[in-house]
């Protein structure tokens, strides 16, 4: 394993970023890269990199890991993308999620769940289904969480934004039937829902 490079990582100057040929990167302290020897220009040997992932990376790591669900609650994909962002080895990322899920401490199905039953009073169906896709669910699980979760139809979702938006049918003009429409088209919700409930209530004055 050649290093390539050794930097140091944004504004820790005592934090090192070692840069493996391959693209299997890590960060060590300054201290430790003066403990192990390990410099620039050099092979890292095998024995060596496996002591590190025992001895540092992986306790470091999972540490980590703890750390930030410790402050929120997050899904696997998005404690992957801070672990590596923080300069842990492929390897030590893979183990600290392990030992995470072995106690239940990320659970995407319990993310999505919660979730859903948060936002679903502000958000559509495929809004929140979007919402999670992003954050790395399985599209199985949302579909799963959504159709045990989810509770209002949309028609009366989108009554209730409504409501809380003050919009009055009688008194609207078409710039402000536009901004409601475009308001409820941003939370996901159907052109047809839009278009039937606020045709409703401006064709039979239909109260709230």
């Amino acid at each position: 394993m050649y290093i390539l490079e050794i930097k140091q990582t944004g504004t820790a100057k005592n934090k090192y970023k070692v840069c493996l040929e391959g693209g299997a990167d890590f960060v060590l302290y300054k201290r430790e890269l003066s403990k192990l020897h390990i410099e620039a220009g050099q092979d890292l040997p095998e024995e060596l990199y496996e002591q590190i992932l025992k001895e540092i990376q992986i306790p470091r790591a999972k540490k980590r890991a703890m750390h930030l669900l410790e402050k929120m609650d997050r899904t696997e994909q998005q404690l992957r993308t801070k672990l590596r962002e923080a300069g842990y080895a492929s390897e030590a990322i893979e183990e600290a999620i392990s030992y995470v899920k072995s106690y239940h401490y990320i659970d995407d199905e319990r993310y999505a769940r919660t979730y859903i039953r948060i936002h679903q009073q502000s958000k559509s169906k495929q809004r929140l289904k979007m919402d999670l896709l992003k954050k790395g669910i399985d599209k199985e699980v949302i579909d799963l969480a959504l159709e045990e979760e989810f509770e209002q139809s949309e028609e009366e979702m989108i009554l209730q934004l409504l409501k809380k938006k003050h919009y009055d049918p009688s008194t609207a003009d078409q710039k402000e039937r536009n901004k409601m429409y475009r308001f409820l088209m941003q939370r996901g919700f159907r052109s047809s829902d839009i278009s039937h409930v606020i045709g409703q209530l401006e064709s039979y004055g239909e109260e709230y």
